[in-house]
């Protein structure tokens, strides 16, 4: 190395000299200055932004008192509605109860039940969202009347589903042999209706024998 040094002119090793000099700098500079400039930006933003978190979090503090009453609001409705939920201890309970609910309107509106099938059950949150799905034959003024009641019931109902499927036939239309003249607007709806009820606690069973032990 240093009989190649001592081949070099004096203007080669400074062009040696000044190249080593700059591969020193940039060397330097990506592996100490740039990371130093990087986190002192990175300081420099936490510094601008933590004020303007600090006077979101005061805001939020300084609604304390509007969001707890907005809390107790929303809990009186709920225990205000929880009438209207579906009775029974477990889920196939509460699915009777909204057969016959259902079926009772029905029967009021003098629309006939043709078919009732139980949906499966659909957890929401503190409630169980249960369903049922009904055919239902009537005229359509009976079925508006039958819609009208589920969607005011005293129970907390919710039609989701309505298919409508008619049986009017025009007039001179030829009626098949033997059949009872039909009605016009005779209507055959499948029809989704569903209520809530609360999830109830799991029960937990004893274990192990609480009792003494037998002596002797």
């Amino acid at each position: 190395m240093n009989k190649f040094w001592q081949r070099l002119s004096k203007r080669e090793r400074g062009l040696m000299l000044l190249t080593l000099l700059i591969v020193v700098v940039f060397v330097g500079k990506y592996a100490a200055v740039t990371p130093f400039l990087e986190r002192r930006e990175w300081v420099r933003s936490q510094l601008e932004s933590q004020p303007q978190l600090l006077q979101k979090n005061l805001r939020y503090l300084g609604q304390k008192d509007a969001l707890l009453a907005s809390l107790e609001s929303a809990r009186g409705q709920i225990k205000a509605q929880e009438p209207r939920l579906l009775t029974g201890d477990t889920p196939s309970v509460s699915a009777s109860d909204l057969q016959e609910t259902v079926q009772a309107m029905a029967t009021r509106e003098g629309t006939q039940v043709i078919t009732t099938r139980v949906l499966n059950l659909e957890p929401a949150g503190s409630f169980s969202k249960i369903g049922i799905q009904m055919e239902i034959g009537g005229q359509i003024q009976q079925v508006a009347n039958l819609i009208r009641g589920i969607e005011n019931a005293p129970k907390l109902l919710v039609i989701d589903e309505v298919n409508v499927r008619s049986l009017f036939r025009p007039l001179g239309f030829p009626q098949p042999q033997g059949a009872p003249q039909v009605n016009t607007q005779n209507l055959r709806i499948s029809l989704t209706v569903t209520g809530f009820a609360r999830v109830q606690p799991a029960v937990t069973a004893p274990t192990g024998n609480s009792g003494k032990p037998a002596s002797g």
